[in-house]
């Protein structure tokens, strides 16, 4: 019965998080983006930090409760699973031609590799290894730079053409103060409540593999099942949203915001848990 209890509440609180990160977070900072006129790249990197929340959640919680198998399997799960909902999301509104830009396929390049080196790490048993951090730290940096470069050479015509659309038709937002400051207060009160969360997430976590013996890496499958639905959301909106415009423009945000989210979930949310490991452990 006990296990019952806390199975459920694994459920509850993970759902929490999900609903919270799709129809409060990501919706509050699609506002604030559009706020202040940002081109589709941007708020696809904007969206990507949004949907890593729950990973950020939940690896954390993961590691300093020496979990660290169900965190590195969490990032093993999510990555992949953005990949096949992006996939997904591309292909139910037919913007397969899209892809055949040569800096989409530098991202997807870069994705695919975001998903083969933590099963690489695993499969070597470092994956907990603290020199792992300023790896991270440096791959961040260096796919950082080489899609702002692959992008600016191979999509400048079409950013530059975004920009003066949004400016035409955002421009009555420009200046709006009250409202870019209204949706800062509310994203930080939506972290302190997912904080909480997670915090409650943690604890429950710790009863079901200490308590009733189940394996961390099934732990780590399911929770990157559920921290990755917030991402299915932002892969169909985006593309929805551009559909009556320029289809490319959805695809760039999509595609952006899957890169920014593995990248976080790799390079810098693993990393802050393997520190947070090797801290409390």
């Amino acid at each position: 019965m006990d296990l019952v209890i806390e199975i459920l509440k694994f459920i509850l609180y993970s759902a929490i998080i999900i609903g919270v990160s799709k129809y409060i977070l990501v919706t509050l900072l699609r506002n604030l983006a559009e706020s202040l006129s940002l081109r589709p790249k941007i708020v696809g990197n904007i969206a990507g930090f949004a949907t890593s929340v729950p990973e950020l959640l939940t690896i954390s919680l993961a590691s300093i409760s020496g979990l660290f198998s169900a965190s590195i399997f969490n990032v093993i799960s999510s990555n992949f699973i953005n990949f096949v909902q992006y996939l997904l999301a591309i292909f139910i509104h037919k913007n397969e031609k899209e892809l055949k830009r040569k800096a989409l396929r530098v991202d997807m390049l870069f994705v695919i590799l975001t998903i083969l080196l933590p099963i690489i790490l695993v499969y070597f048993k470092i994956e907990n290894n603290i020199m792992l951090v300023p790896i991270f730290l440096f791959l961040f940096y260096l796919f950082y730079k080489i899609n702002a470069y692959m992008h600016h050479i191979h999509l400048n015509d079409l950013e530059k053409e975004i920009e003066k659309e949004v400016y035409e038709e955002e421009k009555w937002k420009r200046g709006k103060k009250e409202l870019i400051i209204k949706y800062a207060i509310y994203l930080v009160l939506v972290g302190i409540l997912l904080f909480f969360i997670g915090d409650l997430l943690s604890d429950t976590l710790k009863d079901l593999c200490n308590l009733f013996g189940v394996p961390e890496f099934l732990i780590g499958i399911v929770l990157g099942i559920a921290t990755s639905i917030p991402e299915l959301i932002t892969f169909l909106e985006s593309q929805k949203y551009h559909k009556e415009k320029e289809k490319v423009h959805g695809v760039v945000e999509a595609t952006n915001n899957l890169l920014t989210s593995n990248m976080l979930n790799l390079f810098i949310i693993q990393s802050i848990g393997i520190l947070l490991y090797m801290i409390v452990n």
